[in-house]
């Protein structure tokens, strides 16, 4: 693997309050990490201005909004945010098929023969254990979720799923190699854990078969945050 490949792997979290921090970190890691992630703190107090910032740096997006709601609400939310041009956005699996299915057609249907953003499934959050499911209900072991989940998005049309690193080989295995698997939870050997329940290494997740990984504190709350980045490089080089 080429430092450019395993570069292009990382997704920096701008889990951050304010357009300015955002703006610092874009302008620092761009050319340094293959995305950035924008998730829901950010995108509620900017909104599509932050995705169009990014942009302007020669940046890609991973719009992590994580929608669930009625199939034709999220099939036109999904159009809009396939509009912004980012690269990659999701929606969580356990909305059920037609939801997931609905957005599929409605985004084939508006980008008819065009490139378009792909869309993945959240299967099980990294910080969910087997008790967070019990006390919602679910009696499925964590990681037999996961592949239900993974299986149900694949049948649906989903270009793939966001989960922990540790499900990552049962998922290619249910789901086969061209399906993407982008996993949080990863952390360096040296970093700390934070929220994160089912966490793997850099390394090891990229050995496993995850295409992308999301890493943010690790990165961020460095010392020197673009020697973080490089040794996490190093890292999935050698995995």
């Amino acid at each position: 693997m080429t430092r450019d490949e395993a570069r292009s792997k990382i997704l920096f979290a701008l889990d951050v309050e304010s357009f300015a921090d955002a703006k610092h970190w874009v302008s620092v890691l761009s050319g340094h990490v293959g995305m950035f992630k924008v998730g829901k703190q950010l995108f509620t107090s900017h909104g599509p201005d932050v995705v169009r910032m990014v942009e302007n740096f020669g940046g890609q997006v991973f719009l992590d909004l994580k929608y669930h709601d009625i199939p034709n609400t999220v099939a036109m939310a999904s159009v809009e945010a396939a509009r912004l041009g980012v690269k990659l956005f999701n929606l969580h699996a356990l909305g059920g098929y037609e939801m997931m299915a609905r957005t599929v057609e409605a985004l084939d249907k508006e980008f008819s023969g065009k490139e378009r953003a792909k869309v993945l499934a959240v299967t099980i959050l990294t910080s969910s254990t087997e008790e967070t499911l019990r006390q919602v209900g679910i009696e499925y072991p964590v990681r037999e979720m996961v592949v239900r989940l993974a299986q149900l998005a694949q049948k649906a049309g989903i270009d793939g799923v966001v989960a922990s690193p540790q499900e990552v080989e049962l998922i290619r295995a249910a789901c086969g190699s061209d399906f993407l698997v982008v996993t949080p939870g990863v952390r360096p050997a040296l970093a700390a854990t934070d929220d994160q329940k089912r966490i793997m290494t850099p390394a090891e997740a990229v050995r496993a078969g995850a295409d992308y990984l999301v890493i943010g504190r690790p990165i961020s709350a460095a010392a020197d945050p673009l020697r973080a980045a490089e040794a996490i490089v190093e890292e999935i080089m050698s995995a």
